[in-house]
């Protein structure tokens, strides 16, 4: 009797073993869907954070503008008044907030023209053959490689 019995144990053994390999198997696809779909879920989130924070700047730039505007225009009996030097800290603190959100500037004056950078609004015939910014009319931004907004510039050939 114990003939019988032996070759049934061996099989249930085998077929056990077989069944653990094959759970572990799937445990670890398992685990690995789980780490790809955190990660994927991880980087959506971030992608979406960065264009909701894009949008934010993006309605914000007319704001930054217009204050930027009007210190052009103070005159110059009013410069060290104390409502002006007011205005001129809140810019301040709007380039401090947009450099902590990786927002810059783009260079204009004197760069050569890039148009994935620049929007021209004109351009000034001279003797040379290379594009360059003469001129800003409204400044363009840009968050890391993104631009937010082109520039607006004259262009001058040189």
């Amino acid at each position: 009797m114990a003939k019988k019995d032996e070759p049934t144990v061996n099989t249930e053994v085998e077929e056990l073993q077989q069944q653990i390999i094959t759970l572990t198997d799937a445990l670890q696809r398992e685990r690995a869907d789980s780490v790809n779909l955190r990660r994927q879920t991880d980087e959506q989130i971030a992608s979406i954070q960065t264009r909701v924070k894009a949008n934010v700047v993006r309605e914000l730039l007319p704001v930054i503008d217009s204050f930027e505007r009007a210190l052009l225009h103070v005159p110059e009996d009013l410069v060290e008044n104390d409502y002006v030097k007011g205005v001129q800290s809140v810019v301040k603190q709007f380039a401090t907030v947009l450099a902590s959100l990786d927002v810059e500037q783009i260079p204009t004056v004197g760069e050569p023209f890039d148009p994935h950078f620049h929007e021209a609004i004109s351009m000034e015939e001279g003797d040379g053959d290379q594009e360059i910014v003469s001129e800003e009319l409204q400044s363009g931004w840009r968050m890391g490689d993104e631009v937010l907004r082109p520039a607006m510039v004259r262009v001058a050939t040189k």
